[in-house]
């Protein structure tokens, strides 16, 4: 399996790396990546990977059946043979925006406090489904107040790994309904928000920024009804 650097650092831009092979649609396959795999509602990055001097575009970055993390070149051309050295760099602009939505969807469920059935990242923010009960949907402009005194007071964003044992001890972490938590190496990452994840701490492994001052200011953009008791609750960066 392709070892994941950004699960350790999530803001290394770049890093070198050794072709393990090329899949059968012209995907690029490492012995390391620093590029996020689509998953959980997080897109697969972009950037490029540079090969004897020719950097090759990659429009997304996904997993294959075998967990491996495959690099999607945005247009055929000249690939890496196995064994070649190659140098990742990331689009540092994209990767960094959606640390900050990630990390801004980990508040928005530290301030609704209802199962998650669904959710995702994209260009201005993000959207998270809950079920939330009648008469118990958050006003739009204080649910913004609380997340942005969040985001304002600077709080700590770290990680902890636990075994897989732990994590089956301890599912009432775990948020999303429909998602289970990424399990099946022996070890899962709860990612903390506050001291010991006061505000939130729940299996993730996605990127994120290193302190809630990083967000920047938010919105909510619109709380929608998706269903008898769903709702769909979208954030914006201001």
């Amino acid at each position: 399996m392709t070892e994941l650097i950004f699960r350790e650092d999530a803001y290394l831009k770049s890093v070198d790396a050794i072709v393990q092979g090329i899949n059968e649609r012209g995907g690029i396959v490492l012995d390391k990546t620093n590029f996020y795999a689509a998953a959980g509602g997080q897109p697969g990055d972009r950037g490029t990977i540079t090969v004897n001097g020719k950097a090759i575009d990659i429009a997304t970055t996904i997993y294959d059946e075998m967990k491996n993390v495959v690099h999607v070149p945005a247009s055929a051309g000249d690939l890496p043979e196995p064994g070649a050295p190659v140098t990742l760099a990331l689009d540092w602009h994209t990767r960094y925006r959606n640390m900050r939505a990630h990390t801004m969807m980990h508040l928005l469920c530290a301030c609704v406090p209802f199962p998650v059935t669904g959710g995702s990242i994209s260009e201005d923010g993000g959207r998270i489904d809950f079920d939330i009960p009648e008469g118990q949907i958050p006003d739009k402009e204080d649910l913004a107040a609380r997340i942005n005194q969040l985001i304002v007071e600077d709080h700590k964003v770290s990680f902890r790994w636990i075994s897989d044992a732990e994590m089956e001890a301890n599912l009432h972490l775990v948020r999303t309904m429909s998602v289970k938590p990424p399990m099946g190496t022996g070890k899962v990452r709860l990612v903390m928000i506050g001291e010991e994840g006061k505000i939130d701490l729940q299996p993730c492994g996605g990127t994120h920024v290193k302190s809630t001052a990083e967000i920047g200011p938010i919105r909510v953009a619109k709380i929608e009804n998706k269903g008898k008791i769903n709702r769909r609750i979208r954030l914006a960066f201001a």
